[in-house]
């Protein structure tokens, strides 16, 4: 599969008109023979990518004391349990903290007030943090996050993730596209069976099919 995987993103990468910024690629994934009204059947992961995203994460930790000190060295952002009551507060700019970050990361003490507070903006986004226990390193936590795409396909049979950015090369970007096919043929109840195919192209770019 990896070399029909490569080829395939080859030709997206070749194909793309030159643009003056830095184009992301993307997957386009379609399933089939699946309810997506039942909310099991629903693709939600988070798959980390072993050659990276190729973009800047945005990451926001809420903790306090000693992990938010540690939280400061990789986090975009630091937020105490003032700063959630706050935004729990002001719901345009909890919204916006919502949409402008990847992912949250918060000290599972904190998880109840952040569900009490911002559950009503984060939970229909798919962006409730993820627990950290006590035992967690917060650092190890985030850098990991930082290589994390999140597969989400909510009652939607065609969906859509980052598996890089053009000058990564086709080999790396493959190598993130089989992690995300592993995974999903792993989890669907029908294997490959309940894909219906996968198409690459970077941001401007045509779409090439992946085999699968």
């Amino acid at each position: 599969m990896a070399d029909t995987i490569q080829e395939a993103v080859t030709l997206a990468l070749d194909d793309a008109p030159e643009r003056n910024f830095r184009e992301t690629v993307d997957i386009a994934i379609n399933l089939r023979d699946l309810d997506l009204n039942d909310p099991s059947n629903r693709i939600d992961e988070s798959v980390v990518l072993p050659a990276g995203t190729g973009q800047e994460t945005q990451i926001v930790v809420f903790a306090e004391g000693e992990t938010a000190v540690r939280a400061e060295e990789v986090a975009d952002e630091v937020l105490d349990s003032d700063d959630l009551e706050d935004l729990g507060d002001d719901d345009d700019r909890a919204k916006d903290l919502a949409d402008d970050t990847d992912f949250f990361v918060a000290e599972a003490n904190l998880m109840q007030d952040i569900g009490r507070y911002l559950g009503t903006v984060l939970g229909p986004r798919g962006k409730m943090p993820t627990p950290l226990q006590p035992d967690d390193d917060v650092v190890d936590t985030v850098n990991r996050m930082k290589n994390t795409v999140q597969l989400r396909s909510r009652d939607r049979r065609t969906f859509h993730t980052r598996v890089g950015a053009e000058d990564m090369g086709a080999d790396a970007i493959s190598d993130n596209i089989d992690v995300i096919i592993r995974r999903l043929e792993a989890n669907l109840e029908k294997g490959p069976l309940n894909i219906d195919g996968i198409y690459v192209k970077t941001t401007m770019g045509p779409a090439k099919e992946v085999p699968v």
